[in-house]
Formats: C-alpha cells, sequence, structure tokens
C-alpha cells in the first residue's frame, strides 16, 4: 500500500479528478504530514509534486526534502527499516533525479518526460534500472501529461505495452475520472492492465474500500496508492495493509 501525499504550496493536498481548482488542504507542514502515516502503520509513501506537475521543474523539492529527512530520523531512532519512499511531479532532468536519489528517494516516477523525451526515459531506465517507475496517467483511456492539464491521442494501453518493451518494471497507472472522487476504481481496466502486460501494475485513482483492495490483488495488481480514501476514513490504512500482506502471501 501507498498512501499519497500530494503537495501544493508545500501543503498536503488532494485535487478531485485533478483539478487545481478543487483543492482541499489536509496538512500544512512536513512533519505533521509524516508524523500521520507512520502513526498509520505506513512502510511506504508516494508523494506527488502537484507545483512541479504543472510548472516542469521540482517546486517543493524542500519539502519532500525535509520528509526524506525525517524519515531517515524516525528509522536511526526507533532501529526500524525507513518507510520506502517514492516521488513524481516535475521531473525532466537526470540532475533531478539524482538530486532526489541522494536525499534518500527510492524511486523517482516519469510521466510528461516519458511521453515527450522517450530517449532521455530509455536512457534513466537503463541508469538506475527500478529506481525509475514510469507514472502513466489516463482519462478515458488516452494519456494526460503536464499535470493531467492537456490530453494526448496516445492510447495508455499501448504506451504500457511500448515501456515494457523497453525493460520498465513497474507502471503507476492512474485513471483521472476516477480520482478524488471516493467512487471506487476502475476494476476492468486493471483486469485488462494485468492481462496484456507482465510488468507490476501499481492501480492508481478511486480505491475507497476494502473490497477495492481486495478485488485488484485477485486480479494480480501488485501494489496501489490511496489517498483522499485514507484522509476522509474510508479506509483504515493499517487493515489496508494487513490485506495486501495476507493476499500477497
Amino acid at each position: 500500500m501507498w498512501p499519497a501525499i500530494d503537495l501544493l504550496q508545500g501543503q498536503a493536498v488532494r485535487l478531485t479528478k485533478g483539478d487545481y481548482q478543487k483543492v482541499k488542504v489536509y496538512f500544512r507542514d512536513p512533519e505533521e504530514i509524516f508524523s500521520y502515516f507512520v502513526s498509520k502503520g505506513a512502510r511506504h509513501l508516494h508523494m506527488v509534486d502537484l507545483d512541479g506537475a504543472r510548472e516542469g521543474y521540482s517546486v517543493n523539492f524542500d519539502t519532500i526534502k525535509k520528509i526524506a529527512a525525517l524519515n531517515r530520523q524516525y528509522a536511526e531512532k526507533n532501529g526500524t527499516k525507513a518507510l520506502e519512499l517514492e516521488v513524481g511531479g516535475g521531473i525532466r532532468s537526470r540532475e533531478r533525479i539524482e538530486d532526489y536519489l541522494a536525499i534518500g528517494i527510492d524511486h523517482v516516477i516519469l510521466g510528461t518526460a516519458a511521453v515527450k523525451d522517450p530517449d532521455f526515459t530509455r536512457s534513466m531506465i537503463a541508469e538506475y534500472g527500478p529506481a525509475v517507475v514510469i507514472g502513466v496517467d489516463a482519462l478515458n483511456g488516452k494519456v494526460a501529461v503536464q499535470g493531467w492539464m492537456d490530453v494526448t491521442s496516445l492510447s495508455g494501453l499501448d504506451f504500457c505495452r511500448k515501456l515494457q518493451k523497453e525493460g520498465v518494471k513497474r507502471v503507476i497507472y492512474t485513471d483521472i475520472s476516477k480520482d478524488g472522487m471516493l467512487a471506487g476504481t476502475n476494476l476492468d481496466l486493471y483486469r485488462e492492465l494485468t492481462r496484456e502486460l507482465s510488468m507490476e501494475i501499481t492501480a492508481s485513482g478511486g480505491i475507497s474500500s476494502m473490497d477495492d483492495i481486495s478485488r485488484l490483488k485477485e486480479m494480480g495488481v501488485r501494489s496501489a496508492i490511496i489517498g483522499k480514501a485514507i484522509y476522509e476514513g474510508r479506509i483504515d490504512l493499517e487493515k489496508a495493509i494487513e490485506i495486501g500482506d495476507k493476499d500477497a502471501g
């Protein structure tokens, strides 16, 4: 389970269907964000720089750096393994990938760059392997870029097939129409993806019940990103982790 932290101007927020005009603020500082998820038993954190996704560079880098530092401090203080961290949003250069890996981020997510600069993406996959994850965000089956503001004519499934051929090991596939709606995820979509692809699929968008989690696991989805459903109390993260562990084991 990957709890989601979407960062806008340094605050943890959730958008509805990726609409920057429909923002709800949940936490206002990094320490509050990190402490909340640790208290819920999180072992992973999925972070998105929403400003960065829109602007094309890492606007919230300093906030993410603080969260990574809190993660190291937590592990050292408690003698436990640090949480696994991943970040997406506005990552368009080798330098920024190296910056994130240097501060303790385990995975960087390429989204717009994967669509608009395939040569760069291929070279980063070759160099950094599983530390590079591809984010495929789709609306009505078509890939969206630039913080979901620009919907292309590229088929999400066809794009995933291409990525798999190029050696990508994991794709985070988000159904934009479901994101932030708390109305259930697109089970038919993930059933098709797991049937057509052998690489790891992480489901994202609309996951709002324990039943969603169980059904995704049953069809072979290896991991899931959950945001608003945790914040709004629709999903108990500790119980969701238990379900994931049980089904995985």
